[in-house]
């Protein structure tokens, strides 16, 4: 099993590295003075690609009402939203339970007509006026003996309905008025990503690597696809990208389906993932980042070290850049950006490929002892500026035309969700829990 080896791997060197001596029992000799710098840390980095003048040009910022489903709508292409220059906190408001060594909070808020809905780590969903942040109602969808360890899920608006998805292997529809619960569905495994809705059907991804449509009538099933299994993966779940007739499911096996909506028949399938691994996480070769679709192609990053883009109609990859990235991809115009596992900020010419800018991001609390791992999340682009935000509480702005750095904000608390706008609004979600708006 890779975990178990990953694992003894990793007790074996601790054991060799703490002895003392070398394999034959002999003392080792002592270690030659000077600095220690990891070979494997500095190997991923890449340059921006010379010859590359032409002034960097994006489409008109624009306000969008909402952000209906996680990555905004369907295809996962929102383009350049608008934000005013100078922002405020405006509020802030508990969802409930934040992450802990126990349950992980992953779950990106939505926003629908007005409200915000928010799953917290113990699946209770809740809405909150998006105006001032007061709570409408609340309601808690675990069973009644459910594990309290478990987590996962995510929620999608459709049709004035409301979809979640559990790690209790279970998706429910809500009356995203009242709350109310309008069906509920079991599922052969849990599903640790939201659900993604378009023309009367919900796709979910299990932890399993299985695809299911689902009817939002009812929740009964109207087809389902498998791919590879995988014993290990990133915490954390993707969610499938709609355009037209055709889904993107992600797998943490690296494979990238695109399904007929209809009946989930195979168009193509793509490998995101480098059989050049440098280290154990890159082992695991999920696509934990959604797919985005944008005019005729699809743009997906896998942890294994590929970003690729690929031709939705053909499935043949018409680029791909040796970058991993647990992060979903921005596209703006021709051009997208992406947060990678360095980390760094990239852009890239969305046609070849060919690299802008790169914007290294602090990647320790402590630089000096590589202590404190700081992990990013990101980007959303509104009103010519880029914001990504940190698991220790810091919001960036870069500017999506040079890549520099253009202000820092302090939050309440770490963040490991992408933030997000709708309706001039910017939505942060705190690992403690807390939904905070700022305008």
């Amino acid at each position: 099993m890779r975990r178990l080896a990953i694992i003894a791997a990793a007790v074996a060197c601790s054991a060799l590295t703490a002895c003392g001596s070398d394999w034959l029992g002999e003392n080792a000799p002592p270690p030659l003075p000077g600095k220690r710098i990891s070979v494997l840390a500095h190997s991923k980095s890449i340059e921006p690609d010379t010859g590359q003048t032409a002034p960097i040009v994006l489409p008109t910022p624009e306000k969008v009402a909402d952000w209906p489903q996680a990555g905004g709508y369907p295809p996962h292409a929102m383009y350049h939203l608008s934000l005013a220059a100078n922002l405020h906190e405006v509020w802030s408001a508990s969802v409930g339970t934040g992450g802990s060594k126990r349950r992980a909070y992953l779950s990106q808020p939505v926003v629908a007509g007005g409200k915000v809905y928010a799953m917290d780590a113990e699946s209770s969903v809740s809405a909150f006026d998006l105006q001032d942040g007061s709570r409408r109602w609340r309601v808690d969808l675990a069973p009644e003996d459910a594990d309290a360890g478990s987590f996962g899920g995510g929620l999608a608006y459709d049709e004035g309905k409301l979809f979640a998805t559990t790690g209790f292997a279970q998706v429910v529809a809500l009356n995203p008025q009242d709350g109310k619960v309008l069906w509920r569905q079991a599922l052969p495994a849990p599903v640790r990503g939201a659900p993604t809705a378009r023309a009367g059907r919900l796709i979910v991804i299990t932890v399993e690597n299985e695809a299911l449509a689902l009817s939002t009538e009812d929740g009964h099933q109207l087809w389902h696809h498998t791919g590879l299994s995988e014993m290990a993966s990133l915490l954390g779940g993707s969610s499938p990208a709609v355009d037209g007739n055709t889904v993107l499911v992600p797998y943490t096996s690296g494979e990238l389906f695109a399904l007929r909506i209809e009946n989930g028949t195979v168009q193509w399938s793509d490998v995101v993932s480098s059989i050049k691994r440098t280290d154990q996480v890159a082992e695991l070769t999920d696509i934990r980042g959604l797919p985005v679709v944008d005019r005729g192609r699809v743009f997906a990053a896998g942890n294994s070290d590929i970003f690729a883009a690929i031709d939705l109609r053909t499935g043949r990859r018409i680029w791909d850049r040796e970058v991993g990235s647990t992060q979903t991809p921005w596209v703006a115009g021709d051009y997208v950006y992406l947060l990678s596992n360095a980390p760094e900020l990239l852009c890239f010419e969305a046609k070849s490929g060919s690299v802008r800018w790169v914007t290294p991001l602090p990647r320790w609390e402590d630089e000096e002892g590589k202590k404190g791992r700081i992990t990013w999340t990101g980007p959303v682009l509104a009103s010519d500026r880029l914001i990504v935000a940190s698991s220790v509480g810091k919001a960036v702005s870069v500017s999506p035309y040079t890549g520099a750095l253009l202000s820092e904000e302090e939050l309440p608390a770490g963040i490991n969700i992408p933030p997000l706008v709708a309706a001039g609004t910017l939505i942060f979600a705190t690992e403690d829990g807390d939904l905070v708006a700022y305008r």
